[in-house]
């Protein structure tokens, strides 16, 4: 992976998610300059993927009227199983179809500018620990936890990717070995059972059951349109339903909480993505049920906390995995340990 040649202009960071994609200047000393968002349409296919990440760059740039020479790189942080070495995204649960797309080349040939690649909770992962949450933390597991769950390591204070690039894959995990299928091909996957697309479901499930909810009349009976973020604001107002539904996947969270917290025994994990907003409502039964499951030692040792950047955490984290010269003057080849 070459150097940034143009260390003091800004960074032009996407994170692009199976739901929809930000994109951010962010100057050379990590401050957003300007963002947008943009919904991905994962389902019609890599192509138009890359096309929409082509015109969220082109977009952004004529909005705050800054050309491609002005920018010292593209940092795209993606979510799937990413091969940063080689550009790759190798295979992604949320974005159909991307197979051994070579996205980071695609990206450069198309902007002419220097080009990264890296998983988007990887990305998150680095930018909590730089400036988040994590801020000063050596050892810590990031979650992204919204349509799926996504993770990324922090190890001796570097970013750990392993072998293949594709460390952190932790929401497909197997929780339940006969568990609902899941997009990657296995069954009862973490995120199957403790994601925003899992609370959904599991409050849909509910409803046909026959139980009463005021999620009905708050999608007018279209029990299609019921979101995580619709159940939150049900709980929220004391629907009994949802608050049971939360209860149900904030369990299964705290399960996979247990197992990283005893294989890892980390200092913190941070949560962030969509359910984080959920706050106390999610993370502190998910805390219980680590303190019950997880080895003592490990269990009281370890800091579960929301992220501190938001939606954001994915693009800072980006910006900071293409810097170099960032506080303690590393290389780029210092995050791949």
């Amino acid at each position: 992976m070459g150097k940034v040649d143009k260390p003091d202009l800004p960074v032009l960071a996407i994170d692009l998610g199976g739901t929809k994609i930000i994109a951010a200047i962010i100057s050379s000393n990590v401050e957003i300059l300007a963002r947008d968002y943009h919904l991905t349409l994962a389902s019609k296919g890599p192509q138009a993927v890359i096309d929409r990440v082509i015109a969220c760059i082109d977009q952004l740039l004529g909005k705050n009227n800054v050309e491609l020479s002005q920018i010292s790189s593209i940092s795209i942080a993606a979510a799937g199983a990413v091969d940063s070495s080689r550009g790759l995204v190798t295979s992604s649960p949320h974005l159909p179809g991307f197979d051994d797309v070579p996205l980071r080349d695609i990206v450069k040939e198309k902007c002419g500018v220097n080009t990264f690649l890296l998983n988007d909770a990887s990305a998150a992962a680095l930018g909590e620990h730089r400036f988040g949450a994590g801020k000063g933390v050596k050892n810590l597991i990031y979650l992204t936890v919204s349509t799926g769950i996504g993770g990324g390591i922090i190890i001796d204070r570097r970013l750990y990717l392993g072998l293949s690039g594709t460390a952190g894959e932790v929401g497909h995990m197997t929780i339940e070995v006969n568990g609902p299928g899941c997009s990657c091909g296995s069954k009862g996957c973490w995120e199957q059972l403790a994601s925003g697309t899992a609370l959904a479901r599991e409050a849909v499930r509910r409803i046909r059951q026959g139980e009463v909810s005021s999620l009905t009349e708050m999608v007018r009976g279209k029990l299609r349109n019921i979101t995580a973020e619709k159940v939150s604001v049900a709980a929220q107002g004391g629907d009994p339903l949802a608050l049971e539904a939360i209860s149900e996947v904030a369990y299964y969270l705290g399960v996979g909480l247990a197992n990283l917290v005893n294989i890892f025994n980390p200092e913190m994990i941070i949560i962030g993505g969509g359910m984080a907003k959920m706050g106390e409502l999610l993370l502190k039964p998910a805390r219980e049920v680590v303190l019950k499951r997880a080895f003592r030692l490990p269990a009281q040792a370890v800091n579960i906390v929301p992220s501190q950047l938001g939606d954001d955490a994915g693009v800072i984290g980006a910006a900071v995995f293409a810097l170099k010269d960032l506080e303690s003057k590393l290389e780029l080849s210092d995050y791949l340990q």
